[in-house]
């Protein structure tokens, strides 16, 4: 599991270029993947939804902008850089004004129980050191019937496994370093991606979380997967 000090670190030092570098890496279609989550979101009639591991916030203002007016969003990421980057996007545009960003930790959320509607995570399970005890936060900060919508890289088709696995190992790192001059902070995320369980083997850890309800979506070739379940 990863080292939650180091992992840190790693997202302190790439927070100023993070966004550029997700959009070019994933060559635009995180836009995409984002817009399934909110859609999905959008359709649970959620009045109060936490965006775990916020990070820069790209999740939460996209929230903001595809929900209806009135739902309480609140962004929480434990690297402060991250929601550094997320408070200097939110001054820029008056519709995200709303939305409270605060720092924490997922495997021990500073929340009440019963707090949320819906939480969202995109992209930062695989970083927690310990996935049953965040999957578990997340259900206590969940009202009953809440909703968990966690998007999440997956492992791809059998036949398109080898040239993705090619592109995670040679071409992300060499890109990310011209890009953030941090090559080794996206070997670590090429690794953490290739590592991560796939569909079937997520969806059995969300249940063992208590989550019911439990099921998968798979997209762009099967890289990345919109788990949804209930509390």
């Amino acid at each position: 599991m990863p080292d939650p000090k180091a992992v840190n670190t790693m997202f302190a030092r790439i927070a100023g270029r993070y966004d550029l570098a997700n959009h070019l890496l994933s060559g635009g279609v995180d836009f995409w993947w984002r817009q399934r989550l909110v859609r999905a979101v959008h359709d649970a009639e959620s009045g109060a939804v936490l965006d775990l591991a916020t990070g820069s916030g790209d999740v939460a203002f996209a929230l903001a902008d595809g929900l209806p007016p009135g739902v309480r969003l609140t962004g929480m990421d434990f690297c402060q850089p991250m929601l550094d980057e997320a408070v200097k996007k939110r001054g820029a545009h008056d519709r995200w004004a709303e939305i409270e960003f605060k720092q924490g930790d997922g495997m021990a959320l500073p929340l009440p129980d019963a707090a949320f509607d819906a939480i969202t995570v995109s992209f930062g399970l695989r970083n927690m050191a310990d996935r049953h005890k965040a999957l578990s936060e997340m259900r206590r900060v969940l009202r009953p019937k809440g909703r968990l919508f966690v998007l999440e890289f997956s492992q791809p088709y059998f036949w398109f496994r080898p040239f993705y696995y090619a592109y995670l190992k040679f071409v992300l790192p060499s890109i990310a370093a011209v890009v953030t001059g941090d090559r080794s902070a996206y070997e670590y995320l090429g690794g953490s991606i290739e590592q991560f369980p796939d569909r079937a083997t997520m969806s059995a850890e969300i249940r063992r979380a208590g989550f019911s309800d439990v099921h998968a979506t798979p997209m762009t070739f099967g890289i990345v997967a919109l788990h949804e379940a209930r509390a």
